[in-house]
């Protein structure tokens, strides 16, 4: 019975069985968030007990549907003590913007729409995911397996939240697989729509940096013409101008240099005051501010020295270089400018590709135990970073 329900799943088309992953998780999901709704109190965004299109947009859900209604403040806000205030010039334009346009369109409800387009976007970037991690695993059972924990990440229920992160996994994912399958052309189409979407441009230029060195080093066993020497080279220093293009139209529309980094730097204000933005800093300040110095920067190293293991462990190495390179170039940006703190778990989600590598072992013990896990952090995450409990200070 098992080897011939075994043959029908394999019988059955790739994408039919990443759909049939992708419904049963998020049923399941959805079950956990409509439970924890009906717990939530009264909150700034919504009255106690909420519907799921209410609770699907609050956080920055709500700034989301701000710069999708009014746009971005030609004027900068200013606190009490005259530093630059939390405004909407932190929210990228890409989802919002797509939003507006579908709202124009249809007339629908805008939480309806910036809910459709989350679900549309992680199934769409799911179904990618499974062709990038068939091509890099060659197993059909790994692939779908990394789907599966892909759909069951502790993070995953932004894959149906009002969030840009859908929309911006599925253009990142398309784009790890066109440098992977070295179609390069299509990453000038692809690449500028992910930089207005999450703040990316500079991570993924230094991607294609370190993937044009080895390209090049390695020219003797793969072959690197030089037509594509060019492309990577021109899309680097593409991407580049694209990462900083966000912070010099800020600057343009508002007439302040610093516009967009200030705003930034208001959300990590509460935790250590303001304070300049100075590149490889905020990890060891926020290690200490979390559990104290010297403690909290010796933490950080050794974070650090093991993110660098497990990108030469044994599983992350069957990811390929190119994979392991975007993880290596996002975990540098990441350590170059953001504060850790309770959002920093849905930072990490653009390292997904790591998934893949949890994906090689066979044991179905193995298996079993990370998902329910992974279900298990799930449900922690939207308890401690959705959920709202009074002057909350642990943003998703």
């Amino acid at each position: 019975m098992a080897s011939r329900l075994a043959v029908r799943i394999r019988a059955t088309p790739w994408w039919a069985r990443v759909l049939v992953v992708w419904l049963l998780t998020r049923l399941l999901t959805t079950a956990i968030i409509l439970v924890i709704a009906s717990t939530q109190e009264q909150n700034p965004w919504t009255g106690p007990h909420p519907p799921y299109l209410a609770y699907s947009a609050i956080w920055d859900g709500n700034w989301y549907k701000i710069v999708s209604f009014y746009g971005y403040p030609s004027t900068l806000p200013v606190t009490s003590t005259g530093q630059v205030g939390e405004n909407a010039w932190a929210f990228m334009p890409g989802y919002p913007f797509l939003v507006s346009l579908l709202r124009v369109a249809t007339g629908g409800q805008w939480e309806v729409l910036a809910l459709g387009v989350s679900v549309v976007c992680g199934l769409a970037a799911a179904l990618v995911f499974y062709r990038l991690m068939r091509r890099v695993l060659g197993a059909d059972g790994q692939a779908l397996f990394a789907v599966l924990l892909f759909c069951v990440a502790p993070v995953s229920p932004l894959l149906q939240l009002s969030y840009a992160e859908s929309m911006y996994l599925l253009l990142l994912v398309i784009a790890l697989h066109l440098v992977v399958s070295r179609r390069y052309g299509w990453l000038f189409l692809v690449v500028p729509i992910m930089a207005f979407t999450r703040p990316s441009g500079l991570a993924f230029a230094l991607f294609l940096v370190l993937h044009t060195i080895v390209r090049f080093v390695t020219r003797a066993r793969d072959p690197y013409p030089a037509r594509q020497r060019v492309l990577t080279s021109v899309l680097a220093v593409y991407s580049g101008l694209l990462g900083l293009a966000w912070p010099a139209i800020a600057w343009f529309a508002t007439g302040d240099l610093t516009a967009y980094t200030d705003t930034e730097l208001a959300w990590r204000a509460p935790y250590i005051g303001y304070v300049e933005l100075v590149p490889f800093t905020a990890w060891f300040q926020g290690g200490n501010w979390w559990v104290g110095a010297p403690l909290g920067a010796i933490l950080v190293v050794v974070l650090i020295v093991l993110f660098v293991a497990i990108l030469f462990s044994p599983w992350v190495k069957r990811l390929g270089i190119d994979l392991r390179l975007w993880v290596a170039s996002y975990g540098l940006y990441l350590l170059a400018v953001f504060f850790p703190q309770s959002s920093t778990f849905r930072l990490l989600m653009p390292m997904f590709p790591l998934l893949g590598a949890a994906a090689v072992p066979r044991s179905i013990v193995f298996r079993v135990l990370l998902v329910v896990v992974s279900v298990a952090l799930q449900i922690g995450w939207l308890l401690i970073c959705w959920a709202v409990y009074g002057a909350d200070w642990t943003p998703p």
